[in-house]
């Protein structure tokens, strides 16, 4: 029914008789994910609250993050570091509506954002000549042609996010150096420099922060971003594993950052390694999952103290539900926290990739 519905749909607005199809339209999907078929496939899938899928559309590899249209029913799926497209579905019908390729010289790192009106897509990008990390610019009013691009400010950027005032983005630079010839090997662990910089639509350098000098092998990787201009971000740690820092960090605009509060038991449960981070609706708690150490954390976002650990194989995925967090991993299965059941009793034949968007 669903899907004769969406093919209902998606015949008329090729008709011109539904000229604004929304998200609502595809479903009402909460949040988007990659995954893996039982066949070996690759799909990008749109998941309900309650854990059921909406839409399911081909990729052509494995996928990584992805970008929702904040209007029409439109993803942007990233190939995984370091690939070369982008994928621009309309996921009403699965068509591809473009098909983007990274420059020459550059690959994409697996994320991207929207402009707070939808005309723009900013992609994060590695120039792997040069080691400067780009940020792409592409016009989605013009079947996504690039416009443009400038430096994300450090190098190796990997997530990025539109900030509240739609006017900036934050980009993670991770600070790592890497190359297609070499695959995903890490080339400049001695000296890399991860940092969080904050810049306008056009690229120019509003705020930039990074760790403290021992702290420098803390690879900064993904992000959250609250509706108060909070910034949380999660980090993979590039040095011995001995004595594990925190992996969560928070920040906010013209301040320092500072790390969350974690020790002992619970600092090496995530074995140095965060997969992905979100804030809750309320913004009031954070969670950070590591799926190195199939554990999901809970911070009180004032304080940066640790309020929860909970067990999950595989855990990964992370976005804000309405009770509290929306929890994917690599089984398929799907959690609904605080109450850390199934959904539903909702076990997918899908094995979820990395992240959860919302939409």
């Amino acid at each position: 029914m669903v899907a004769s519905r969406r093919s209902f749909i998606a015949g008329l607005v090729a008709s011109g008789l539904v000229p604004n199809a929304t998200w609502a339209d595809a479903g009402s999907p909460a949040y988007l994910t990659a995954g893996m078929t039982p066949g070996g496939g690759y799909v990008l899938c749109g998941l309900r609250p309650d854990g059921r899928i909406t839409f399911e559309v081909p990729l052509p590899a494995r996928g990584h993050a992805a970008a929702a249209h904040p209007v029409a029913p439109v993803a942007v799926a990233f190939a995984r570091r370091p690939g070369t497209y982008a994928m621009v579905l309309d996921c009403l019908d699965g068509a591809v509506k473009a098909q983007l390729t990274s420059p020459v010289g550059r690959h994409f790192y697996g994320h991207g954002a929207f402009s707070a009106e939808g005309d723009l897509l900013f992609t994060t990008e590695n120039d792997y000549e040069t080691t400067r990390g780009i940020v792409g610019v592409w016009d989605a009013r013009d079947g996504y042609k690039r416009l443009g691009e400038f430096r994300s400010g450090g190098t190796g950027p990997h997530d990025i996010k539109l900030m509240p005032d739609g006017a900036s983005v934050v980009v993670a630079n991770g600070g790592i150096e890497t190359h297609p010839e070499t695959g995903r090997t890490k080339l400049n662990i001695p000296t890399m420099r991860p940092n969080l910089s904050y810049l306008s639509l056009d690229g120019a350098i509003l705020d930039q922060t990074s760790l403290e000098d021992d702290l420098r092998r803390n690879s900064i990787r993904h992000l959250a971003v609250s509706a108060g201009g909070d910034v949380a971000f999660a980090m993979q740690w590039q040095g011995d594993a001995v004595d594990y820092p925190p992996v969560l960090g928070f920040h906010r605009r013209g301040a320092r950052p500072c790390l969350a509060i974690v020790q002992g038991d619970a600092t090496r449960a995530v074995r140095g390694y965060a997969g992905s981070v979100a804030f809750a609706g309320d913004a009031k708690t954070v969670a950070v999952t590591s799926p190195r150490g199939g554990v999901l954390q809970v911070f009180d976002a004032a304080l940066g103290s640790l309020k929860r650990q909970v067990q999950i194989e595989d855990v990964c995925g992370v976005a804000a539900a309405s009770g509290g967090f929306f929890v994917t991993n690599g089984l398929g299965r799907v959690f609904d926290l605080p109450g850390a059941a199934s959904v539903a009793g909702v076990q997918h034949r899908i094995r979820w990739d990395n992240h959860l968007v919302a939409i």
